[in-house]
């Protein structure tokens, strides 16, 4: 396995919400990672957010462990939940924040707690 794969699964596996985007959480780059991200704000979850845009291996490591084709990818406690649309959707509903509630607890609210990871090894 290469260094690469080994730190995105790393990060996905150890992080508690990782958004894989296109862009950082100061600057976006693409309408659907804003999208993924607004509303991972808006229940005040903490981020970890990866940027895939410096290096095309970024994206296709990254899809090969998911089996998700497209981007942003966001990700709970090792756990893919999918990309803008239904993270969107499980907010509307009320599924995300429980799952969050499950998966970290009752107090897991970190509003404005957002870093920025890097891939390169």
């Amino acid at each position: 396995m290469s260094e690469l794969r080994d730190r995105i699964k790393e990060i996905i596996d150890t992080e508690d919400v990782v958004v894989f985007m296109k862009g950082t959480p100061q600057w976006v780059m693409c309408g659907n990672s804003m999208r993924a991200l607004e509303a991972l704000r808006a229940i005040e979850a903490p981020i970890a957010a990866v940027d895939i845009l410096p290096n095309p291996e970024y994206r296709q490591e990254l899809t090969a462990i998911s089996g998700w084709p497209t981007i942003p990818q966001v990700f709970v406690k090792g756990e893919l939940i999918g990309g803008a649309d239904i993270v969107q959707e499980l907010v509307v509903s009320g599924d995300l924040q429980q799952k969050l509630v499950d998966a970290l607890g009752e107090d897991y609210r970190a509003p404005g707690e957002e870093k920025t990871l890097a891939l390169a090894v």
